[in-house]
């Protein structure tokens, strides 16, 4: 592993990275905002999850293989994008469709659940090809060669970029569904919250399909 300088480093650059808005901090916001905390939590930790997908892989050698390829990465991209695209227009549709009765001042409205809201985390973020050429791009500036077995220091770095990202994203979830608690007497504004939501899940997806394979 690294000596004690270079890990604080590394600590530091994740962290910095991880509170840094992008894909995953806006697609948790989204989830908790149409569907409340335990979906944007749910979220965050399939989001986690996702992360190690590419973690492991970039270990194996297999994110290295698809990002060598142009159809592989292609593919993968597409296939993140739509996942996102479909996600997002079923969040609008739900938000029109269902039914809100007042009682009390607080809003009954239908979620996904935190289980779906897991899965699909997990998903959007093992479908992310960026995601896969971050870990490849940066962990290895990391990597103590002579130490030995270069896999598992891959594994143990890319856990703690992992796990600071899931923190982050466990942070936005909080803030995100204190704004939607504050919304709750008012059904229209959470409609617009749940449709903004599920648009903001396809704009995300704009952006995966815009992303280019590296050099």
């Amino acid at each position: 592993m690294p000596d004690s300088s270079q890990l604080i480093l590394y600590f530091g650059a994740c962290l910095l990275l991880a509170i840094t808005p992008g894909p995953g901090i806006f697609y948790v916001a989204a989830r908790t905002l149409a569907g409340g905390r335990a979906e944007g939590i749910a979220s965050s930790f399939g989001n986690g999850l996702g992360g190690m997908v590419h973690v492991l892989a970039g270990a194996l050698g297999v994110s290295a293989i698809v990002l060598a390829s142009a159809e592989l990465f292609t593919a993968l991209k597409f296939a993140g994008a739509a996942y996102l695209v479909w996600i997002g227009i079923r969040t609008i549709q739900a938000a029109r469709r269902d039914a809100r009765v007042a009682l009390g001042g607080e809003l009954v409205a239908s979620a996904v659940g935190a289980g779906r809201a897991f899965r699909e985390g997990v998903l959007v973020e093992a479908l992310n090809p960026k995601t896969a050429a971050f870990f490849l791009a940066f962990i290895p500036q990391f990597i103590d060669t002579a130490a030995g077995n270069v896999a598992l220091q891959f594994v143990a770095l890319g856990t703690v970029s992992v796990v600071l990202n899931t923190l982050a994203d466990i942070v936005v979830a909080f803030a995100a569904s204190r704004i939607r608690a504050g919304a709750a007497a008012n059904p229209s504004l959470v409609r617009r919250l749940r449709e903004a939501s599920g648009g903001a899940m396809i704009a995300l997806a704009g952006v995966l399909v815009l992303a280019r394979r590296p050099s």
